[in-house]
């Protein structure tokens, strides 16, 4: 498989390598400090590929990683980093504006922490590092100029599904950056990521395609419960735990699944897919989460609870 970046005829690596003295100015690059537990290049998928068999992937919060581009001045599709659980910590080559959005962090530079404010300049040199987050899960770094990571199919986002994509993040890994733009001003009430905090989020859906496989009490179970999201949930799908649905043995062939698709597979309890999940599956599909809060499951942790209403 070719892997090639968006602009013809130009081949970008993960790791980058100094082309050498007399040979031009020295690249712009983001160096690895630490990874943390999980941290992965995304930038917006490969949609339209499910034919194939391809996910699109992409990050599990489109709303903050958009942001988070928006606010380092880039495109919404620009590579960025997707870090769950904290734990990351770069430095880079060229003083550039850094944004942070997604779950709230404690964050340091150079080991002084620096206010909530989500776009600042970190000068050459200086290592950013984010804390854990004290609500949601997902934190996403962008750098004005975008990082530059290998492409795969189009995209440069780590499937954690199918493995297609860059690898995940290690620490001393090595990142192109790209021609600064303009840093725009971002209204602020834009400045600010949707995440579980407090008593259980309402998860918005609506019915179908294989509602009608349920009985009614399974269908007022499935909107009066108060889900609770296991320890079984990462980028491919959040399983739920609460009083199982009486779904039984059913015969389904496989169909297309998509991105908030709330599936019950035979033990009762509903699985949310999420941005790596798989193009098809034979369990039914309940009902789909809407566009609009699926980015809100891609926050919760394990424990976390939710209740699902339906819309029409």
């Amino acid at each position: 498989m070719t892997v090639t970046s968006a602009a013809p005829g130009r081949r970008v690596r993960t790791r980058y390598r100094s082309p050498g003295p007399g040979t031009g100015p020295e690249p712009a690059v983001l160096t690895v400090v630490r990874p943390g537990p999980a941290t992965s290049v995304q930038d917006l998928g490969r949609p339209g590929m499910a034919h194939l068999g391809v996910p699109a992937s992409g990050p599990a919060d489109r709303r903050s990683f958009r942001l988070a581009n928006r606010l380092a001045g880039n495109p919404e599709d620009t590579p960025a980093l997707e870090a769950t659980l904290g734990g990351l910590a770069i430095t880079l080559s060229t003083t550039r504006q850094v944004a942070v959005t997604g779950a709230p962090v404690p964050l340091t530079v150079d080991g002084v922490p620096v206010d909530g404010a989500p776009r600042l300049r970190l000068r050459a040199g200086s290592v950013l590092a984010i804390g854990r987050p004290w609500a949601g899960c997902r934190t996403y770094l962008a750098v004005s100029g975008g990082i530059e990571a290998e492409r795969v199919l189009g995209s440069a986002s780590r499937d954690f599904l199918t493995g297609l994509g860059p690898d995940p993040v290690r620490a001393g890994a090595e990142y192109g950056l790209g021609p600064v733009r303009p840093v725009p001003a971002v209204p602020l009430e834009l400045a600010f990521s949707v995440v579980p905090s407090g008593g259980p989020a309402t998860v918005r859906f609506r019915w179908g395609p294989r509602h009608e496989l349920f009985d009614a009490a399974d269908l007022h179970r499935l909107t009066t419960t108060r889900w609770r999201v296991s320890a079984q949930c990462d980028r491919v799908g959040a399983r739920l735990t609460g009083p199982p649905l009486a779904i039984g043995s059913v015969d389904l062939p496989s169909e297309g699944t998509m991105r908030g698709a709330i599936q019950v597979p035979p033990s009762g309890e509903p699985i949310v897919f999420l941005a790596d999940h798989p193009v098809t599956g034979g369990y039914p599909v309940i009902g789909v989460v809407t566009d609009a809060d699926i980015d809100l499951v891609g926050q919760t942790l394990p424990g976390d609870e939710l209740r699902l209403a339906p819309v029409h």
